[in-house]
């Protein structure tokens, strides 16, 4: 079975929007993109080698495709070979629309069923680039292996989030962490079951507390 790995850079409040560049992704009025390259951090750079060290193949929701397709295949300079290598690699295209997917080496997943499927098929390990609409029902599904967070120092307010509509409660376990000299903080974790539940003190039953609860059943607590 193929593993699965979730690779985001996130800020401190959970938002994944364009962190590459102010052009990437203004959608909803969005206007702090390219927030990782402000910050930086040498600790990122062992990270990304490590997770597209090959053989890998994409996963990716159909915006993150359309963003990486107009990018990748013709970058120059020092990022040409990494475009070289996004070009070679298979993409898996988890998308409901018809549009073609012009991109050398590109397939369409019309489901999360397919998905599954995928996971099962022979090939490399998936990894998911950007693409926050995946997570909510790939982490239901109990698709998802390993996440790699890279959390920046900067709280963004507003954008898209990593964990958003739709996420279903659940724990996570911590594999490994790290510490940039800048401060962006990178964890590794497996899903690890439902939400634990400790034995909590009996709920008060004093009268203000009663007169509480009816206030919040009010609406007006």
């Amino acid at each position: 079975m193929r593993k699965l790995t979730g690779a985001a850079f996130t800020s401190i409040d959970g938002v994944v929007q364009a962190p590459g560049g102010p052009t990437e992704d203004p959608t909803g009025g969005f206007d702090q993109g390219g927030w990782v390259f402000g910050v930086g951090d040498d600790v990122i750079d062992p990270v990304l080698a490590d997770l597209f060290d090959p053989p890998y193949a994409l996963l990716l929701g159909r915006r993150t495709y359309d963003i990486f397709a107009a990018y990748w295949p013709f970058v120059e300079g020092e990022m040409a070979g990494m475009g070289e290598a996004l070009t070679a690699a298979d993409k898996h295209v988890l998308t409901h629309g018809d549009q073609p997917l012009d991109w050398a080496n590109s397939y369409r997943l019309e489901s999360i069923a397919a998905v599954s499927a995928l996971k099962e098929s022979a090939g490399p390990d998936l990894l998911i680039q950007g693409s926050s609409t995946l997570y909510p029902p790939l982490l239901a599904a109990g698709l998802i292996d390993e996440l790699v967070l890279m959390t920046f120092p900067v709280v963004l307010g507003v954008g898209k989030r990593l964990f958003g509509d739709g996420t279903l409660p659940g724990a996570l376990r911590l594999l490994d962490q790290q510490v940039g000299a800048k401060g962006v903080i990178v964890t590794r974790w497996v899903p690890a079951g439902p939400v634990p539940r400790a034995d909590h003190p009996r709920p008060s039953t004093s009268a203000a507390e009663v007169e509480r609860q009816h206030r919040m059943a009010a609406g007006t607590w």
